[in-house]
């Protein structure tokens, strides 16, 4: 599918985004593991957590929808899941084939998890080597280190572990895995990575412990089933928010957003970079904090340096923030972010060929990207390579672009944010 985005007027409106990717992925796995009823609202309808649904059918347990938005699950406690009759296949989804091992390694059954191409190749090592060192038995590919992966799991010692990089998949998964050992299992990361999964535990029973970048978990509690109403998706809000900031004219809101900080780095780098935006209306929702978020065009933004402790913090928003630093007045300098080459493409070479098509200053760098802001980009095409994040960033980059820009592969979009196309150009419309 083709996606055409022109120049246009400005970006103007009220809105809700879908719901958080990260926290309905979570509900789901969590869900599954409690004991009673869990009921999920504003539950995201993208491709990658309807794959974590899925998945644990698969694994016995029963769930109904997203009708309306609503995702109800009959949790069957940690000892409920059942062996599955076939392979699990998640798709393009990361978050549940990392997340997912953690709970494969705790279960004293065969499993075997694939997902697509892109997925096939993405590095799981990380995950499974820790698991392993907690007992599970994990084979797969370039030993163990890329999917298909099969495990058979059960019987886990608790242990303490130092990731070197701050990852919340990764932190998530020996989590997950540290329900079913006895003992205090510990993750150690060098920045605080997003916190949903510890969050979101605690709030249903699970006995955990924070000090600086270490979390703790104590092995075999009993969870239960509760209500979760999911804030808005900020990973998706971003596109929207860097779009106003950079269209003249622009005037939007954005309700209900989740503002967790150690997700919001997006909003202090737009900040940074002279972006007019508010945050109002702050309050709680099941542990997580959410607000409404006003944008308002405040004229050519500047050139910063993005590297350290919000790198974790904004990660998946790099691509959008990139298109950003392309218009802004100077030089941005985003480092410390490698890990962008182990995502849906590798997003600094994805970004970098995305800022050259359209006649910005940039450098490759080993870890990042080095981008002189030009006041003029010119429309392009834009080859998504199956990556939403790359596709929804050219969209934007389209909306400041003289001339046309086509963004090629746009139905990966509805890995994360369905609809997308509609409601941008609905918004510069009006």
């Amino acid at each position: 599918m083709q996606l055409y985005i022109e120049q246009g007027s400005s970006l103007q409106g009220d809105i809700n985004v879908p719901g958080d990717k990260s926290i309905s992925h979570r509900a789901v796995i969590i869900g599954a593991l409690a004991t009673g009823e869990t009921v999920i609202e504003n539950f995201s309808t993208g491709r990658d957590c309807l794959s974590t649904i899925n998945c644990y059918k698969r694994l016995g347990i029963e769930i109904s929808g997203p009708h309306e938005g609503v995702v109800r699950i009959s949790g069957r406690g940690l000892e409920g899941l059942r062996e599955p009759e076939d392979i699990l296949d998640v798709g393009n989804s990361g978050t549940t084939m990392r997340l997912s091992l953690g709970v494969l390694a705790g279960q004293p059954f065969f499993s075997v998890i694939t997902g697509d191409q892109s997925l096939r190749s993405r590095p799981m090592k990380r995950v499974t080597e820790p698991l392993k060192k907690m007992g599970a038995v994990i084979l797969g590919k370039k030993g163990g280190g890329c999917a298909p992966l099969a495990i058979h799991g059960g019987s886990l010692k608790a242990t303490a572990n130092i990731s070197p990089v701050a990852s919340a998949q990764v932190k998530s998964a020996i989590l997950l895995a540290g329900l079913f050992a006895d003992g205090q299992t510990s993750i150690t990361e060098p920045y605080r990575s997003r916190d949903h999964t510890e969050l979101m535990l605690d709030s249903f029973g699970a006995f955990l412990n924070v000090e600086g970048n270490t979390v703790c978990i104590t092995g075999h509690p009993v969870l239960k089933g509760k209500k979760i109403s999911v804030a808005g998706d900020i990973s998706s809000a971003a596109f929207l928010l860097a779009a106003a900031a950079l269209v003249p004219g622009s005037d939007l809101t954005i309700r209900g957003l989740g503002v967790n900080p150690t997700r919001s780095g997006i909003i202090d780098a737009l900040e940074m970079m002279g972006a007019d935006i508010r945050r109002f209306n702050l309050r709680q929702n099941g542990g997580e904090p959410v607000a409404d978020i006003r944008v308002r065009y405040a004229g050519r933004l500047r050139g910063i340096d993005v590297g350290g402790e919000i790198i974790p913090r904004l990660i998946d928003e790099i691509p959008v923030l990139a298109v950003a630093a392309a218009t802004a007045e100077g030089k941005t300098v985003i480092h410390d972010a490698a890990e962008l080459k182990v995502k849906e493409s590798n997003r600094i070479t994805a970004v970098a060929r995305l800022l050259t098509a359209l006649g910005a200053d940039v450098t490759e760098l080993g870890d990042g990207l080095m981008i002189k802001g030009r006041p003029v980009l010119k429309g392009c095409f834009c080859d998504s390579q199956g990556d939403h994040r790359i596709a929804m960033a050219g969209a934007v980059a389209g909306l400041v672009a003289r001339g046309k820009t086509m963004v090629h592969g746009a139905e990966c979009i509805d890995i994360s944010f369905p609809g997308f196309g509609g409601l941008l150009r609905s918004l510069a419309s009006k």
